[in-house]
């Protein structure tokens, strides 16, 4: 029993410890698979999406200002009781009130983007009970009323917005698959990022065994005479860094792994192993096609020609406000009633039929007019303040395209350059391990000084982080000019979004 109840105890304790291993999930990726969990999992990428569903439903409000709208308004049942002034028998009297009521309108309207104005029809219905004269009325005011407004010579907004609006669009759906590289961009330093800490880390272990070897072997040189107390001290030096080299680059593995979970959104229970892409396309991309698609797809380019309109824009609406401007409004309605008592004699017809009977018809056409006559040139200084704005905006519009135009062919140069630069620093990795074993084997057997092979060593570390530093600037080339020229050069097309999904 008591041995039992030993192992029961046993259990419940490591219990703990093995579902906390079990929890443990360990994932191996490659850099493809880190680029698809960013573009589906990471925050950047989220708040990417949430970015153009912003913009995308801006485009759809403009959108909405051209199609028809319609509306209903109305008055719950009201009572007011009061004095009023009527006209009646050749004199004003003042005669009390009692009234409930109640009235409701539908309103159709409609703008007009070519000439910035708007036509609307409405129709309203009303009931009045006068609990004073004990008559009530339905009343048809306006039966149905047609209305046309008309802006002369005055800064058509509409006009303008149909210009910036849908480029607006283009540059938002643009600068989501310029954010989207910008994730692979980042994603892509976390991968190099957290594989350089790997190496690091598979460095110092390999240092500090090869060291601690090392280590014991002069210590038994040294016992025999064959070499001085400085090479041993100087060895025993070398592996002691070599363990403090070792925490540190664990350390440090934590760091970058915490931040790389973290970044794709994963949780703490799961562990990461790269897969480093020693295996890089050997691609030469044309600089004058990544210009020219550039120059078609780049979200900064639009952005400079919508910075253009909306400074031509402004100089339309300071010159409308210059001088002289006026509003047309004409409008047709038809109006009726029915009331229940007619000349204090009950009306045998009252009723809904009877307001929709006989209706009498209005017109209405008013134009208002604006002249400025003074105003100590301040019109003026906004149009000259606009016409100033605009020429600046011009200038730096093409500044702007020529510093673009000269960075993006710098980067495609270097670009072009990298693959180059991989395959040396490949072969300098492999010469410099080589040369390294070949130092150890010879001061193994007493033919190589310390100070060659800690040269050897320092040699072997630093071409192999070179090497991956160089993987790391090649595809951060890559996907620059990718972001850049909105293309994918390995598929030869464009790059795409469904616009459509993200705003579900």
């Amino acid at each position: 029993m008591k041995k039992l109840s030993l192992c029961a105890l046993i259990m419940v304790l490591l219990l703990p410890a093995a579902q906390t291993g079990m929890a443990q999930t360990k994932k191996v990726l490659t850099l493809d698979d880190v680029l698809e969990l960013a573009a589906t999992q990471s925050t950047n990428a989220l708040i990417a999406k949430q970015r153009f569903r912003s913009s995308y439903w801006q485009y759809r409000s403009f959108k909405a200002e051209y199609l028809p709208s319609l509306s209903f308004s109305g008055t719950a049942p009201s009572y007011s009781t009061a004095y009023e002034q009527v006209y009646t028998g050749g004199e004003w009297k003042y005669i009390k009130s009692n009234l409930f009521q109640s009235t409701g309108s539908l309103s159709l309207s409609q703008n007009i983007g070519l000439t910035g104005g708007s036509i609307a029809v409405n129709s309203s219905l009303g009931f009045q009970n006068n609990l004073e004269r004990e008559s009530k009325s339905i009343i048809t005011e306006p039966l149905v009323n047609i209305r046309l407004t008309q802006p002369i010579l005055k800064y058509n907004s509409l006009k303008w917005q149909k210009k910036t609006q849908p480029l607006q669009y283009e540059i938002a759906k643009k600068t989501y698959l310029s954010n989207m590289e910008a994730v692979n961009s980042t994603a892509v330093q976390y991968f190099f990022q957290l594989a350089q800490a790997q190496i690091n880390v598979q460095i110092a272990e390999t240092n500090q065994i090869n060291s601690d070897t090392l280590y014991r072997m002069s210590e038994g040189r040294y016992q025999l005479g064959t070499i001085a107390e400085d090479e041993l001290l100087q060895m025993k030096l070398t592996w002691l860094n070599s363990e403090n080299n070792l925490k540190q680059a664990r350390m440090n593995l934590t760091d970058l792994e915490n931040r790389m979970r973290t970044f794709l959104g994963f949780n703490e229970n799961v562990s990461i192993e790269l897969i480093i892409p020693y295996e890089i396309p050997n691609l030469q991309i044309d600089p004058e096609q990544v210009l020219a698609l550039a120059l078609e797809n780049n979200p900064q380019i639009s952005q400079q020609e919508l910075t253009l309109i909306q400074s031509e824009s402004n100089v339309a609406q300071a010159r409308a406000q210059r001088g002289f401007s006026a509003d047309l409004t004409a409008s047709y309605g038809l109006s009726d009633q029915s009331s229940s008592m007619l000349n204090n004699v009950p009306n045998p017809d009252y009723g809904l039929p009877d307001a929709y009977k006989n209706p009498s018809n209005s017109q209405t056409v008013r134009l208002t007019l604006s002249i400025p006559i003074l105003d100590w040139g301040r019109r003026k200084g906004n149009y000259l303040m606009a016409r100033s704005s605009l020429e600046l905006a011009q200038v730096q519009a093409e500044q702007t395209l020529q510093t673009f135009e000269s960075d993006l062919l710098l980067d495609v140069e270097k670009f072009n350059l990298q693959y180059q630069q991989v395959m040396i620093a490949a072969q300098s990795d492999t010469v410099a391990q080589r040369m390294y074993e070949v130092s150890k084997a010879r001061y193994m057997i007493g033919s190589s000084t310390v100070l060659e092979l800690n040269n050897a060593d320092t040699e072997k570390d630093s071409n192999r982080r070179a090497y991956i530093q160089s993987l790391q600037q090649f595809w951060n080339y890559f996907y620059n000019i990718r972001s850049l020229a909105l293309y994918d050069f390995l598929n030869n097309k464009p790059l795409e979004a469904d616009y459509e999904a993200l705003i579900q």
